[in-house]
């Protein structure tokens, strides 16, 4: 197994949810605080957007379904004359969530349901909520009471959810009902000590194990959710790791997001490729990035 290389030097800001396109070889990913979504097809292509965009993930019917900080869009990717960077659909929106709050990570849950949760965009308040998108374009509430909603992640059988409120140093899974996408059994099955960092984002491999990207630990990090053991870590460099996906054409790549926002020059000094892209050969196959099916 190699150790995470450099693939965009992008200096982004909050560099944030990667999501990976099969049929088209692409990894999709953005840069919340930068307002910009990018795709990676072997060349980093950024795209200018008006508002802060959190999470993305690849439709069924083509084109992306994206989260922003007023709610569920859907992005046309055909480029033409008139529209050349895509055309911006707004799909829906949650109500009674604070004006304070924002968007944060997401993913589509494999019956093409978006799953995606807001926080107080100062950090403060357990002020957000996870949500759930139906392709017919309803907003489901599936909990409250969020401080930082972070990764998303399933069980290879997809009858487990996996959740993380990064303040919490926890992850927590549920038990997932795929034909209503309602969630139950709230239980806690890893503890982060905080020598680890914060855990952020994560995704699955194909025996069941999470891999969890660590903001303030330099590393991702391979946990058994069964077990809550540790199996592996692996140094990025870059401090504030933010999240990570499975790609390539063997599924075996771990693409990884990282984050400059609110570093020190000091610590920027130190960690200069931070807010690059990084990708990880690994021994091991990732589960696959679900489609929205809206």
């Amino acid at each position: 197994m190699m150790l995470p290389e450099l693939l965009v030097d992008a200096k982004a800001s909050l560099g944030e949810s990667p999501a990976w396109d099969a049929k088209l070889q692409t990894l999709y990913w953005v840069d919340i605080l930068g307002k910009r979504l990018h795709a990676f097809d072997g060349k980093d292509r950024p795209v200018q957007l008006d508002e802060l965009v959190s999470c993305v993930a690849p439709r069924r019917q083509g084109g992306l379904v994206l989260a922003r900080r007023s709610g569920f869009w859907s992005l046309d990717t055909g480029v033409t004359a008139a529209s050349p960077r895509g055309k911006l659909t707004h799909i829906a929106s949650p109500k009674g969530e604070p004006t304070t709050n924002r968007f944060n990570d997401g993913k589509c849950d494999p019956r093409g349901r978006f799953v995606a949760g807001t926080m107080d965009i100062h950090e403060k308040k357990a002020s957000g909520a996870l949500y759930s998108l139906s392709p017919e374009g309803r907003v489901t509430k599936l909990f409250g009471r969020v401080r930082i909603s972070n990764g998303l992640a399933w069980s290879p059988d997809h009858k487990t959810m996996y959740f993380i409120d990064t303040p919490s140093r926890e992850v927590k899974a549920f038990d997932y009902d795929l034909e209503t996408g309602k969630v139950s059994g709230r239980r806690v099955v890893i503890r982060f000590p905080e020598t680890f960092g914060w855990p952020d984002g994560m995704t699955s491999d194909t025996d069941g194990h999470l891999w969890i990207a660590l903001w303030g630990g330099a590393r991702v990090s391979c946990w058994d959710p069964r077990s809550a053991q540790l199996l592996a870590q692996f140094s990025v460099p870059a401090w504030q790791v933010s999240s990570c996906v499975f790609g390539g054409a063997e599924m075996n790549e771990l693409y990884i997001t990282t984050a400059r926002n609110g570093m020190s020059a000091a610590m920027l000094k130190k960690y200069p490729l931070s807010g690059g892209l990084f990708r990880m050969q690994t021994n091991v196959r990732g589960m696959e990035t679900f489609e929205y099916a809206g």
